[in-house]
């Protein structure tokens, strides 16, 4: 079995110390790409949901229960694709749920019944959930290897994916329909798919030695708990309290990238493109919180910043759920997005540094349940209330994550550890 060590000289190329060079260089690009593509491709399909909706003459109801499509075969398929990365490697998961990600987003707008759409989008689940449990599971082992904090940009690059989706979703929303929007994404995205693929399964990522099995091949993905680090009660409480803060502004993530155009659209008689715009400028908000979340760490600390980030959320989202104009609303989804950019990763940081893999599983199965269960609980919501109403629930949300993070100091210390962590 290979030590740690061993693994970074590796990555360093023989120069044991020095973790740059070509090879982890290519790995570290091959990566950043799967998760640019992810946003991508996600935001290129909420930005289609106004039309899908209108072709299968779905209600709010309607299309909230086809949503759950989404939700149960992300969060069905998350739990075995740990299984499946370590019998197969997480390049090889990584690559074969991108191709069925890129492959099915172009099925959604081909259907014209709910119950058609529902299933179509339960494929489209399965793809997304396990794209992101194997890519986050790579970028945690090479995160390892390099010894260098180098996962928000792989965040960073989840949510300039979405940006760059959004936005040309907005540009082409007047010209294309959106079953030749969806097809050319779903090109695109299996070219990139081959690109990074290549790299990724020529270019094994070291696994580090708490993650390696007993088995003779590193990047077969077989893993042992090795080296796990106690579970108490105190330690099980304070994971669950960090995977609930993910839970709630992920939550938020999910509602506003399937409600926000429709929100914007329908209640605020946007122009479809400018509808459009609003995902796009939450995910810039995002992004650049993101690039910036590491520094905002070191000033304010992990329990302060997770305040901030959930109570600058809670103001954002009531302003956009409530504004009497479009470019109020926009301001609104603007702050939303600075605010809830670090808080998924911290939380889920914070769990991994109390309780290894296991942490990491529990807060980010927690986190990605609430992004997508987010939708399909605003739309049953909007039937009920209205959509303005219904997207208050993220602000809620937001709010009760900012009240719980000073609950963890009686726990745990949440100022120790590194400033980024596995989640997204």
């Amino acid at each position: 079995m290979p030590t740690l060590n061993k693994i970074r000289t590796l990555c360093s190329g023989g120069k044991g110390g020095d973790t740059a060079g070509p090879v982890p260089n290519r790995l570290r690009t091959a990566l950043t790409l799967f998760f640019a593509l992810d946003g991508f491709v996600f935001a290129g399909w909420v930005v289609r949901i106004p039309s899908v909706k209108e072709q299968t003459g779905a209600t709010a109801g309607d299309l909230g229960l086809a949503l759950l499509g989404v939700s149960a075969g992300a969060v069905a398929t998350m739990t075995v694709t740990g299984r499946l990365c370590d019998r197969f490697g997480t390049a090889r998961v990584t690559v074969a749920s991108a191709a069925l990600l890129s492959l099915s987003v172009a099925l959604p707008a081909l259907t014209h019944s709910v119950l058609a759409l529902g299933l179509v989008l339960l494929l489209f689940g399965t793809g997304y959930g396990a794209v992101n449990v194997a890519m986050n599971s790579a970028a945690v082992d090479l995160v390892a290897a390099l010894r260098r904090p180098v996962m928000p940009s792989f965040h960073a690059a989840f949510s300039l994916g979405g940006m760059v989706g959004a936005g040309l979703g907005g540009l082409v929303a007047g010209q294309l329909s959106a079953a030749r929007h969806l097809s050319a994404l779903s090109l695109v995205a299996l070219l990139v798919t081959a690109a990074a693929g290549r790299v990724l399964l020529a270019h094994p990522i070291p696994v580090p030695e708490r993650a390696l099995s007993h088995t003779p091949r590193a990047d077969s993905g077989a893993r042992t708990a090795a080296r796990a680090p106690r579970h108490t009660t105190r330690t099980r409480r304070a994971v669950l309290l960090f995977g609930f803060i993910a839970f709630c502004t992920a939550y938020g993530e999910g509602a506003l990238a399937d409600w926000g155009a429709l929100h914007l659209q329908q209640d605020l008689a946007a122009h479809p493109g400018v509808a459009a715009a609003g995902y796009a400028l939450f995910a810039l908000a995002m992004t650049v919180g993101r690039l910036t979340g590491t520094a905002q760490l070191l000033r304010l600390g992990r329990t302060r910043a997770l305040v901030a980030g959930g109570a600058t959320a809670a103001a954002g989202m009531l302003l956009g759920a409530l504004a009497p104009t479009v470019w109020l609303a926009l301001l609104g989804f603007a702050v939303t997005g600075l605010g809830l950019a670090n808080v998924f990763p911290v939380a889920v940081e914070r769990a991994g540094a109390l309780a290894g893999p296991r942490g990491v599983a529990t807060a980010s199965t927690l986190g990605y349940g609430g992004m997508l269960l987010g939708p399909p609980a605003i739309g049953f919501l909007a039937d009920w209330y209205s959509l303005p109403a219904a997207l208050t629930t993220v602000a809620v949300l937001a709010g009760l994550s900012a009240l719980a993070a000073p609950l963890l100091g009686r726990t745990v210390s949440p100022e120790a550890g590194p400033a980024s962590g596995p989640g997204g």
